[in-house]
């Protein structure tokens, strides 16, 4: 039979030379308690207990190292860029109003026309196959 030999877990000595050295700071409390509960920490927590841990004068410079070296193990997650912003409404396409109000003007009860004018008034953008249709209907009307 193997016996395991527990692991070494560098982040928690750290925590607790931490503790000893700082111990009514609020931040190394914070993240020791949290590192009992979760068993990790994010990377931003583990900067910021290296940049309190190298303050200490007694730290051993190992654990500093195999901390460091822990730190840049970790992925770095980058925030995307927000898009930029895009007008609310944009502007209509005074042809195809016109194309609409000729062929209403000639059929006032078409239901396609309509559907295409209620689609214009209320800012919607024609696909290429709608105005393609309002072409289509247009040279009918023209013969």
């Amino acid at each position: 039979m193997m016996i395991r030999k527990p692991e070494i877990d560098i982040v928690n000595e750290v925590l607790e030379e931490c503790i000893v050295a700082y111990p009514v700071s609020s931040f190394v409390i914070s993240l020791y308690q949290q590192y009992i509960k979760r068993g990790s920490l994010s990377k931003k927590q583990l900067e910021g207990l290296h940049s309190k841990a190298s303050k200490i004068q007694d730290i051993s410079p190992a654990k500093l190292a195999t901390l460091e070296a822990l730190i840049k193990k970790m992925p770095t997650r980058f925030k995307s860029e927000a898009p930029a912003p895009t007008p609310l409404y944009e502007k209509k396409d005074e042809t195809h109003g016109q194309m609409i109000e000729a062929i209403l003007a000639k059929y006032p009860q078409h239901k396609r026309v309509l559907f295409f004018k209620a689609k214009y008034d209320n800012n919607e953008t024609l696909s290429p196959q709608d105005v393609a249709e309002l072409k289509k209907f247009e040279q009918l009307l023209k013969r």
